[in-house]
């Protein structure tokens, strides 16, 4: 199960990793071939690349889903390999990555130590922090040569620039941190309100086949059951006092789907956006 490729369609490959559960993809064209997401440092990327290479010696191109440091973090180790590789990205992938990537870094390298993760931590504050060179708004197609990739953002959810790679013709999606299935969903940087409304427009276009971005794969119904769950979170947020302290939140969040811990964090998120959206 860890760190091999499974092919979940004709040509189609996922890659589950034990560090961080994180997921990335392989996709094959006659041409070139799209890697989805290229983990959280050079060690890691470089693993992920020569399994790359176990499998084709095409030229590739890379999609990053989103900002966080486990999904793009060896973006570096690929472009280094492959000079002028498309690292295909949402625009605002590109801007969190350049303007808050360092205080990502130095957040990210903290919290590792704190979990023992050393080894990681050292890699991850030597990164090369390098972001999407070609990016889009709302929808882009990338031509692998007799396949295509369709790329899209379809509205805020675990982050403001989520993107969704369906392979055309294949029968799935990649659907990065929007869906979770090795844990709860993450709510840090997150728009619970919104979140819902982004899997239910996604719904009717996922493939029978969904990556997501941390855990096992999973199809359509467990989908919707995340849906069920994240609008649960979001109900239950416009139901708080604005001024709600962090123990009746925790009281709150310790009876909702997603758990107690995710559900704290979904619920402070959602509050502090009513307040800004209040005081604006």
């Amino acid at each position: 199960m860890w760190e091999r490729w499974r092919e979940v369609g004709d040509g189609v490959f996922v890659r589950r990793h034990r560090t961080l559960d994180v997921n990335a993809g392989l996709v094959l064209g006659d041409d070139r071939c799209l890697v989805v997401d290229t983990r959280g440092s050079g060690p890691e990327a470089r693993d992920l690349l020569a399994a790359v290479r176990d499998v084709t010696a095409l030229p590739f191109a890379v999609a990053t889903t989103h900002a966080h440091f486990d999904h793009c973090f060896g973006n570096a180790t690929f472009a280094e390999a492959q000079p002028g590789c498309d690292i295909w990205g949402h625009e605002r992938c590109r801007k969190d990555l350049v303007d808050r990537g360092e205080e990502q870094r130095t957040a990210m390298v903290t919290w590792l130590r704190a979990c023992g993760e050393h080894a990681l931590a050292d890699s991850v504050a030597k990164v090369v922090i390098v972001p999407p060179n070609r990016t889009f708004t709302d929808a882009v197609t990338v031509d692998l040569g007799g396949r295509e990739v369709a790329l899209h953002h379809p509205g805020r959810g675990h982050t403001d620039h989520d993107v969704i790679a369906d392979v055309v013709g294949a029968g799935v999606t990649f659907a990065g941190d929007l869906v979770e299935q090795g844990a709860p969903p993450s709510f840090d940087d997150a728009f619970p309100f919104e979140w819902p409304g982004t899997l239910q427009g996604l719904l009717p276009r996922l493939g029978d086949v969904v990556v997501p971005g941390h855990g096992d794969v999973v199809d359509r119904d467990f989908v919707a059951s995340q849906l069920t769950d994240l609008a649960e979170l979001a109900d239950v947020a416009t139901r708080q006092p604005l001024d709600a302290d962090d123990e009746s939140l925790e009281r709150a969040a310790s009876r909702l789907a997603v758990g107690g811990p995710s559900g704290f964090v979904g619920l402070r998120r959602a509050l502090a956006q009513l307040r800004e959206g209040e005081s604006a």
